[in-house]
């Protein structure tokens, strides 16, 4: 990949764009070079935040000065270019519902602002990814895993990149204008990327469909988000699996009852090996899901 771009945002921020459009390999890049500003402790250094291609570091100039910050980032962009691309990460798999009365009441209630106001959201996506009907555009949205390349815009939500070539990768703009409503926890999507509305509010994204699994709870009170209220971070593979309505409301039991925890695994991924065998090395990881 070409060398980073680096800019400075008022007298606190480092900006660092490792590319101008999303791919695995960017966000491999931008994750690693993120990780290594965390673990180099530069002194001054308050917060990293990564994106999916590229990441913010705000600093202290009273502590380190703005060319000195640069220079320690743009080490760690030489380290990290010699590094292996493996990651120490989880896959983690995530219950949907789709075509469920709650999105599909949401998007009819906002046909106005959508490109194809005759039909739901399924059915554009269906369609403008040449997809045969909304059942084989399912199939394709939950048969391969996702990439989970940053969180953030409202507390907890995960921007997901499919991990298939990238050709066979779904694309949906969003609507022509957004919503003012969006039910909590819809699995939407816009441009390349997939998401999880952490919280009900406004949104643009195409909405296929609910989970009953929560991702943010600033209570922590939901059994699994007790150590910390927001679920995903960013490297994390999500497998989606469709549900019924049945399956659907006792996960929505289980939770309250505080009975639900999501199957994961600890995982290595390699993104060398991933691209030599996309479909094979994808099949592997999720079958150490359930291999116990």
């Amino acid at each position: 990949m070409s060398s980073a771009r680096y800019t400075f945002g008022g007298d606190e921020h480092l900006f660092v764009e490792c590319s101008d459009e999303m791919s695995l390999e960017a966000f491999f890049k931008s994750l690693s070079m993120a990780t290594g500003v965390r673990e180099s402790r530069i002194r001054g250094v308050t917060e990293i935040c990564p994106a999916n291609a590229s990441f913010q570091v705000r600093f202290n100039p009273d502590i380190i000065k703005p060319d000195d910050i640069l220079k320690e980032v743009r080490q760690i962009e030489g380290a990290a270019g010699k590094s292996e691309p493996v990651i120490r990460t989880r896959i983690v798999e995530i219950p949907v519902f789709y075509n469920d009365p709650w999105t599909h009441e949401t998007l009819m209630r906002f046909r106005e602002r959508h490109q194809e106001p005759g039909g739901t959201d399924l059915d554009y996506a269906a369609r403008i990814n040449n997809f045969e009907n909304v059942e084989a555009f399912i199939a394709a949205h939950h048969g391969s895993p996702w990439f989970v390349s940053m969180v953030g815009f409202v507390a907890g939500l995960p921007f997901m990149y499919q991990m298939v070539e990238r050709q066979r990768q779904i694309e949906v703009p969003k609507y022509l204008r957004p919503r003012t409503d969006t039910p909590q926890l819809t699995v939407g999507h816009g441009g390349c990327f997939g998401a999880i509305y952490s919280v009900r509010g406004a949104g643009g994204y195409q909405m296929f469909g609910i989970t009953p699994m929560p991702i943010f709870d600033a209570s922590q009170k939901t059994s699994y988000l007790q150590d910390f209220m927001v679920f995903f971070r960013p490297g994390d593979i999500v497998k989606f699996k469709p549900i019924g309505r049945d399956e659907y409301d006792q996960a929505v039991e289980d939770v309250d009852k505080g009975h639900f925890t999501p199957p994961t695994r600890e995982v290595s991924f390699d993104l060398r090996e991933f691209q030599k065998d996309i479909d094979g090395y994808n099949q592997t990881l999720e079958g150490l899901l359930h291999d116990h």
